[in-house]
């Protein structure tokens, strides 16, 4: 039994953060699959912004689309939507035989509505529909305005990957969002088998605080944060709440590890992964975290449900003047900023293609 596969058997899904045309037509992704016991994959607005820069795969499609009068988001969620359909096909079989609880791919709204209620559900519904696959994720981010548009687009019966949450605090509050969409469609006899996943951020913690700690600090506190939100995870799925609705034939929204490549050089590749063994949730990793894990990487204690040692940790870390809560809201805010930054400049790369594209064939 290799490294993936062993955490696959204690009930850990490895998603892969990635999603490219080259990654599709050269069966990457298959072997994938096959290999290393992926069942999943997340993208986002950077992700496809560097597929689409570092290739010359979708050259044709953006031509092709450029000339029948596609431009902007439009033609970008097109393009999105035929790798991601490619890939939700590739998971269909997990998706089938674990029902329902695996298998998925996700898709995210546009980052300019992460302020924005009722356009974030009003797109949410909209792209979910022209998927058209029962495997296929919307992401909405898990900000103030994000929250409601999370429980409204629950109810409406749309899968939801809640994005750019970093603390225990932020989780709560989008599984509530899940709970409460739940509970007006059992409310409304409507079916409350409506997936999602909560996706909580782990290494921009360390990131953002590598230059106000000493060493022996370093690269401890996304693990500690990620402690206490999993002890949250764990009190949810026990709560008097979440068995009425379980007995109503509801599954639980799944804890997601996002950003669990390691960022500093001086520290093992794995060390994310290691540490985040659980249970009932997902790790997503970009490939290159993926394949050094398979190479060598080590299955050690699981994560303890109590949230072990995490509080002292935390505590150590506000004793050197760090402000967990306020810097979680930094964190959002920051991510939140980063995929804007990203979704413009890739809307500015499809244009600027379009235009060398359909300029190259006229001329």
């Amino acid at each position: 039994m290799n490294a993936t596969s062993e955490l696959h058997a204690i009930g850990q899904s490895l998603w892969l953060d990635n999603i490219t045309r080259d990654l599709l037509n050269s069966g990457q992704l298959q072997r994938y699959i096959d290999e290393l016991s992926v069942t999943g994959l997340t993208s986002n607005p950077t992700i496809f912004d560097q597929a689409i820069k570092n290739s010359s795969a979708y050259d044709d499609a953006i031509r092709k689309k450029a000339n029948a009068g596609k431009a902007g988001e439009d033609l970008f969620f097109e393009l999105a939507l035929e790798d991601l359909t490619r890939a939700a096909d590739l998971f269909r079989p997990v998706h089938l035989a674990t029902g329902g609880v695996d298998g998925w791919v996700s898709l995210e709204v546009s980052p300019l509505l992460a302020h924005d209620t009722e356009s974030t559900l009003h797109s949410a519904i909209g792209l979910s529909e022209r998927a058209s696959r029962a495997n296929l994720f919307i992401k909405i981010p898990g900000t103030p305005a994000g929250i409601p548009a999370i429980e409204e687009a629950i109810f409406a019966g749309v899968p939801i990957n809640v994005t750019l949450l970093f603390s225990r605090e932020q989780y709560v509050a989008a599984a509530e969002a899940y709970l409460r969409g739940i509970e007006r469609r059992i409310a409304a006899g409507l079916d409350p088998q409506i997936a999602s996943v909560a996706s909580l951020f782990v290494s921009r913690w360390d990131v953002a605080v590598a230059a106000d700690v000493g060493e022996q600090m370093r690269n401890r506190l996304g693990i500690a944060v990620a402690m206490v939100t999993y002890r949250a995870y764990r009190e949810l799925l026990a709560s008097p709440r979440w068995k009425k609705l379980a007995a109503a034939g509801a599954k639980p929204q799944r804890l997601l590890w996002a950003s669990t490549g390691t960022k500093d050089p001086n520290a093992s590749p794995t060390l994310y992964v290691e540490a985040l063994a659980a249970p009932d949730t997902i790790n997503t990793l970009p490939e290159k975290t993926l394949l050094a894990y398979a190479e060598h990487g080590r299955l050690g204690e699981l994560l303890p449900a109590d949230g072990g040692y995490a509080d002292d940790v935390l505590d150590e870390f506000r004793q050197e003047g760090i402000d967990d809560v306020a810097l979680a809201t930094r964190l959002q805010e920051e991510g939140a900023a980063a995929f804007t930054k990203s979704w413009t400049e890739l809307m500015a790369r499809i244009g600027e293609k379009s235009e060398q594209l359909t300029g190259a064939l006229s001329g």
